[in-house]
């Protein structure tokens, strides 16, 4: 594809030659001639020098230097980047489509109702009574339980599970292992100390445009609804537990954990390893920056890091002061000594 063609399917503006054959597209390090690359991150900026890239999406505003010997780099101006490198990808690239149909191993109960042009993959099972909609697609070993409802355009990779009586809306996914409604972790203990297991009577409700990736698990209420809300993305290893609620646009990166009851609002991010204690309220537009433990609410707009979390601003004084200590420790030690020595010489005299 020649990259005047590129330039105007992405609505970037181009500087340079329109008549470049542009055969796909690579990170700035590993870019080959013929490639088309991206800049979205300061810390990639010297690679613009050194790159072997025919092209690159940058921003308005970035300064292009090549090193001697290199070949020229026709930038792509953008306001995103990252938005439009990901939308070149699916210029150069399309994923896999799968032929409607149920395939002989797998088990489709009579009463679920299944949505035309859907695919059916090897051992896949789905129990009684379930709704699929539209042009959905179970590769292998999915497992729909009975009185599921899922929406057109679904897509569930292999091992992924929807579990009984709960929703998922239009255009959802779930990559491998992704569990939609297993039981939430309630057990009450008994005066014997042993611990009674809660029946996990209510669900978890999927909506539009979420994706729950491999491995992660949203747990069905203990009584009401779990939810995600349109449009959250779900990273690995994610827990969110029963009854919690995440709002929209929000990301749960990898190995988030969620106690039960907590309230995500919407377009927040919660960065690797965050937890919430439970019973509690993130407002819209926070961030929970990585390994941060949050025991209480968090107000709408902060940013929050650390253990127990704080905002951000503090917690970045504390850990300056928390490097010093050392030096502290050692002029504290200077100055208990000193005032040793002139309260010994005042005591002799």
């Amino acid at each position: 594809m020649r990259l005047g063609e590129i330039a105007e399917r992405l609505n970037c503006r181009l500087e340079g030659d329109a008549s470049i054959e542009i055969r796909g597209v690579a990170g700035i390090e590993v870019a080959e001639p013929g490639e088309l690359t991206f800049l979205s991150h300061p810390r990639y900026r010297r690679a613009l020098e050194t790159t072997r890239a025919s092209a690159v999406i940058v921003g308005p505003d970035v300064v292009l230097k090549r090193g001697l010997g290199l070949p020229p780099l026709a930038p792509l101006r953008s306001q995103n980047p990252y938005l439009d490198f990901a939308r070149a990808i699916e210029l150069f690239y399309q994923p896999p489509r799968y032929v409607p149909g149920v395939h002989p191993t797998a088990v489709v109960a009579a009463s679920a109702r299944i949505g035309s042009g859907a695919h059916i993959g090897p051992y896949c099972f789905v129990d009684e009574r379930v709704e699929i909609g539209q042009n959905a697609v179970l590769h292998s070993f999915v497992v729909i339980y009975r009185d599921a409802r899922i929406g057109d355009d679904f897509f569930a990779h292999a091992h992924a599970v929807v579990r009984e009586g709960c929703k998922v809306g239009h255009r959802a996914t779930l990559q491998n292992g992704a569990i939609v409604g297993g039981d939430g972790f309630g057990f009450a203990k008994q005066t014997d100390g042993r611990w009674y297991k809660m029946q996990q009577s209510g669900v978890t409700i999927i909506e539009d445009d979420v994706e729950i990736q491999a491995n992660a698990c949203v747990d069905r209420a203990t009584v009401g609804e779990t939810r995600i809300r349109r449009g959250a993305k779900i990273d690995d290893l994610v827990l969110v537990g029963h009854s919690s609620k995440v709002g929209e646009d929000t990301l749960l990166c990898g190995q988030v954990g969620l106690a039960g009851s907590t309230v995500v609002g919407n377009r927040c991010i919660l960065a690797g390893q965050a937890g919430a204690a439970g019973h509690l309220m993130i407002g819209d537009n926070t961030v929970i920056t990585s390994q941060s433990g949050v025991p209480s609410d968090v107000p709408a707009g902060a940013v929050y890091s650390g253990y127990p979390s704080i905002e951000n601003k503090k917690w970045l004084k504390n850990m300056a002061a928390l490097n010093r200590l050392p030096d502290l420790q050692k002029t504290v030690r200077k100055l208990q000594a000193e005032v040793m020595r002139l309260r010994a010489k005042a005591a002799a005299g």
